[in-house]
């Protein structure tokens, strides 16, 4: 476990203490507080764990039970012999971020919990890259063309515990632009290619990201025509991929039906009785021999 900061109960014959990592916390990473007794007429059934929040501006309890631990994801509870651990698994700035301390059930208020503990979760999100060259900002996902001779700027940005520092990188150069955006003006042919935006913590070196768009320039004689023609592109192949779609759902539901239909058929029960030729009996009055055809009378 990493080195640990000690929080002691504001009374100097107070028994409870908190502990918890003195190294900074990076999200996703698993931390424990330990709330020790120094006081042996205390057990850990006598203790439990308290966070502050900020919106509701109060103190309250951590327990044990599973609708806690929905409202906190990840956090576990352990009692031992003379100590009450918890841990937090995959710590989240947004969850688990904030003030802990260690209260004793059986005590008065205000000498009955350890000083305040602060847990402060380090982060940084994934890059977005935007172009920004007009007055609407669009999302680059992989790729931006632009027109000979145009200017053009394109900024990243995420979000961070502390604002992060930015540099600009093209692939094959050896300039780096410290800054979140990129401006390019008067385009020439060469300024195509790949470029890469580095986001870095202030403080912890080893916490950054990283995000690289390609730029295409296109002449100018039909930059424009051929930046309409790849939107246009774009948006017939997402009909197409759409009406296909439908097409499949409409052939499924024509094969079911069809199919259903001739298992109906194949199931339909005996012709009506009504559809039968009516037998004849010796007895009856159809037994009778014709008189206008066959002489011999039926037996």
């Amino acid at each position: 476990m990493a080195e640990l900061v000690c929080q002691k109960q504001k009374n100097e014959k107070a028994a409870l203490i908190i502990q918890g990592p003195d190294k900074p916390v990076l999200e996703n990473n698993e931390v424990t507080l330990e709330c020790l007794l120094s006081d042996s007429e205390l057990n850990t059934s006598q203790v439990h764990f308290e966070k502050f929040s900020k919106y509701m501006n109060k103190w309250y309890r951590l327990e044990e039970e599973s609708m806690y631990r929905r409202c906190i994801p990840g956090v576990i509870l352990r009692r031992e012999a003379s100590q009450l651990l918890l841990s937090i698994r995959g710590i989240h700035s947004y969850f688990h971020q904030g003030l802990y301390r260690c209260v004793a059930d059986n005590a008065t208020a205000p000498d009955n919990s350890s000083q305040p503990l602060a847990i402060t979760v380090e982060y940084m999100r994934e890059l977005s890259v935007y172009d920004v060259s007009s007055s609407s900002r669009k999302f680059i996902k992989e790729n931006l063309l632009v027109t000979l001779g145009e200017d053009v700027e394109v900024e990243c940005s995420t979000t961070a515990s502390e604002a992060p520092q930015y540099f600009w990188q093209k692939y094959g150069d050896d300039w780096i632009v410290p800054s979140s955006k990129l401006r390019l003006k008067n385009v020439r042919m060469e300024d195509g290619g790949d470029y890469t935006c580095m986001a870095e913590h202030p403080t912890l070196s080893s916490l950054k990201k990283s995000s690289t768009i390609s730029i295409t320039v296109l002449p100018a004689s039909n930059g424009r025509l051929n930046q309409a023609w790849y939107d246009s592109t774009n948006l017939v192949l997402m009909t197409s991929v759409a009406g296909a779609v439908l097409l499949v759902i409409i052939l499924s539901i024509t094969v079911f039906l069809v199919r259903r239909a001739k298992q109906a058929k194949s199931t339909k029960g005996p012709i009506d009785d009504h559809s039968q030729k009516k037998p004849i009996y010796t007895a009856s009055v159809e037994s009778l021999a014709s008189t206008s055809g066959d002489k011999q009378p039926l037996v």
